[in-house]
């Protein structure tokens, strides 16, 4: 059975952060869940819906937070799945706080980490890692990137008409 992708956000406030993630992974087909779980508020329910990941189906978890974004690590250090933060741009730092947060992770707890506001880059992430695992997934891909790469040369074509 294909593996789901976890998609936890620290608020309420990040859905529309993570929205492009949803659309991300319904294109390609990858089932998801998304919870609002809180690292500071409900820290239990965040260490026990990590450490039960895997046996509930999860092959890779997406864990979006702003400011203090204590999140993903919380994740990260109740689970063996891969873990990607996004930081998410909810503060007076424009989200600097958020990724410094996120990327800077003790040695033993990797969390990958994308952009600020990255979600459809976390998404896509996800989808590769599960790819690895599942050749119809990984094809997939392979067409995803063929599209980008036909997208661009025929923006370079109208570039080049339009000079």
């Amino acid at each position: 059975m294909p593996k789901k992708v976890a998609i936890i956000m620290g608020s309420d406030s990040d859905l529309d952060t993570l929205r492009p993630a949803f659309k991300a992974l319904a294109s390609f087909g990858v089932e998801y869940e998304a919870r609002v779980i809180s690292a500071h508020r409900t820290p239990e329910v965040a260490a026990k819906y990590a450490s039960e990941a895997a046996a509930n189906g999860f092959g890779v978890m997406i864990a979006a937070a702003g400011k203090a974004a204590h999140l993903a690590g919380a994740i990260a250090a109740n689970t063996t799945l891969p873990v990607i933060g996004v930081p998410v741009k909810s503060s007076t730092l424009d989200g600097l706080d958020a990724l410094l947060s996120t990327v800077q992770m003790p040695s033993g707890v990797p969390v990958a980490t994308v952009a600020i506001d990255g979600a459809a880059n976390a998404a896509l992430l996800a989808v590769q890692m599960l790819a690895l695992a599942e050749d119809t997934l990984a094809a997939k891909l392979v067409e995803y990137k063929a599209k980008l790469a036909a997208e661009t040369l025929e923006k370079d074509m109208a570039l080049q008409e339009k000079l």
